[in-house]
């Protein structure tokens, strides 16, 4: 059974491993990678990705991305969110400090922020507007 709005919208905005989807370009299926995101009700959808990372290159063509999330417990659920790229931005410390204490246990998120940005090269923010939802909960049949 489809989500309501605010179902949805409340399911995109817990901290799941998403899925991104984008087009992989002429000849090629779509690239398909979990990546850490982030959204709020009513919001655009951000992620953080490497500015030379091929992620980024084929997003920037594309001017538009897919994010599927689900969970399997206490029933299967899952939303997907459709839209184009509405800014990109340098990634701050700040940010990446967000980003990692949503997906990290709090003593492991300055140990992991010092790494990231020493280490993962420059990062760039991708703001997506939601467009199309795509969602449903199996045990709500």
């Amino acid at each position: 059974m489809p989500l309501s709005r605010e179902e949805r919208e409340t399911f995109l905005s817990e901290p799941h491993i998403a899925a991104l989807s984008v087009d992989g370009g002429p000849g090629r299926a779509p690239l398909s990678v979990p990546i850490w995101y982030w959204y709020e009700h009513g919001g655009d959808v951000w992620i953080m990705t490497g500015r030379e990372s091929r992620k980024y290159g084929l997003i920037e063509a594309a001017g538009r991305f897919t994010l599927m999330v689900d969970r399997l417990e206490p029933t299967i659920r899952y939303v997907s969110v459709e839209g184009p790229v509405v800014a990109v931005d340098p990634a701050t410390k700040e940010e990446l400090r967000k980003m990692s204490a949503r997906y990290l246990p709090a003593e492991k998120v300055d140990g992991y922020v010092d790494f990231a940005w020493k280490e993962h090269g420059e990062q760039v923010v991708i703001h997506m507007r939601p467009e199309r939802w795509v969602s449903s909960d199996l045990g709500q049949v």
